[in-house]
C-alpha cells in the first residue's frame, strides 16, 4: 500500500535513520526523513535539520 501524506502504519520508525527537525515558521520540533520533509503541524516546508 502507498500513501502519501498519511501514517506510515507498517514502518517502525525506530529503525529509520530519522533526523531531528525545526520548523521555522511554527517552532515545531519533529522528526522527519527523506528528502523533502515538512512539518507536520503547519504543513511548511521552511524547516532546519537539528543534528
Amino acid at each position: 500500500m502507498c500513501t502519501v501524506g498519511g501514517p506510515m502504519a507498517d514502518v517502525k520508525l525506530k529503525k529509520l535513520k530519522t533526523k531531528r527537525y525545526k520548523c521555522l515558521d511554527c517552532g515545531n520540533e519533529f522528526k522527519g526523513l527523506g528528502k523533502r520533509v515538512v512539518c507536520p503541524s503547519c504543513q511548511s516546508d521552511n524547516v532546519e535539520c537539528l543534528e
